[in-house]
């Protein structure tokens, strides 16, 4: 394997955690897959594309300077103000190639190297191993450095994806104790499931599509009674859905938007309401500016008034 650049082992995407004793349990990172060569102390990386990526992270370029020839495979993340992977603010560091900016950039927003497999030690190819074998090997390592670690491996599937969603994280990689490391392959050794989110937010406006709802304009009360806006919920919309929205949207139609901001992009097009209506949606995290990722419309809520709509 020296020598020889290796494509990350991928996971399926799964609906339910896997269960069992025969599993094993890590945090989803939002970021960027890397591989990472050894030699001699020094480190190049490498992303799932094949490209190398070493010149763009200079804060890493230490994170395997205990060791002599090892191979790792783990996720560049950028961690927010709360300890939060922020794949948008990861955004900026992602395709930078020259020195002097990646510096400039690694002083001002670092980046940190979640490793979570071994697959080359000692030139000894290790992807042989079962997981369990190569990530005793890892933690024995003692990697923890500056800008880099060894995150945990659980046991209890449940408690971590309920750890996952409380500290909004994207979710949990479930792995088979006793799977090989199969570099390039999706398989179902390792199960990727999302944590999602549900809340409750007012109808501002919606937009027309290939159906006459092609997404809804959704957002949160401001003190003025304005709305801030928090995304375009297009996901979900059925044609029963679809029905019951226009139902309680057409009356209240009309007018100037009822946000305070808004992008171009969103409102382009837009059908304005009255912002009278509550929907509950359901989500994968969202991004700095509070915006949602992946909104899914879930129902209406008849039961709820605009102010009683928190954007906790």
């Amino acid at each position: 394997m020296a020598g020889v650049l290796l494509k990350p082992m991928l996971a399926t995407t799964g609906e339910r955690l896997p269960a069992g004793s025969g599993w094993a349990y890590e945090f989803k990172w939002d970021g960027v897959r890397a591989i990472t060569e050894i030699t001699d102390g020094v480190s190049r990386m490498w992303a799932r594309s094949g490209a190398e990526i070493t010149v763009a992270y200079p804060e890493l370029a230490r994170v395997g300077a205990t060791l002599d020839d090892a191979v790792l495979d783990g996720e560049v993340v950028l961690l927010d103000a709360a300890g939060r992977p922020s794949f948008t603010m990861l955004a900026e560091r992602m395709h930078v190639r020259e020195k002097a900016r990646a510096a400039r950039l690694a002083a001002s927003m670092p980046v940190t190297y979640m490793i979570f497999d071994l697959l080359r030690l000692g030139g000894t190819d290790l992807t042989g191993l079962p997981y369990r074998e190569r990530r005793g090997a890892l933690e024995s390592l003692a990697l923890a450095g500056p800008r880099w670690a060894v995150p945990p491996s659980f046991s209890d599937g449940p408690a971590t994806y309920a750890a996952a969603q409380e500290n909004q994280l994207e979710g949990l990689v479930a792995k088979r104790l006793d799977s090989t490391y199969r570099p390039g392959v999706r398989t179902g050794d390792w199960v990727k499931v999302k944590a999602e989110f549900t809340a409750e937010f007012v109808i501002g406006g919606w937009r027309p599509g290939a159906r006459k709802i092609g997404g809804l304009l959704v957002g949160v009360p401001e003190p003025d009674g304005r709305l801030a806006f928090r995304g375009r919920v297009g996901g979900g919309i059925g044609a029963a859905a679809e029905r019951a929205l226009l139902k309680e949207l057409e009356p209240r139609r009309g007018g100037a938007s009822p946000f305070t901001e808004i992008p171009s992009e969103d409102a382009r097009g837009a059908i304005w309401v009255r912002p009278e209506i509550v929907v509950e949606v359901k989500f994968g995290q969202r991004t700095p500016d509070r915006r949602l990722r992946f909104p899914r419309f879930l129902r209406l809520r008849p039961d709820l008034r605009p102010e009683d709509v928190d954007d906790g």
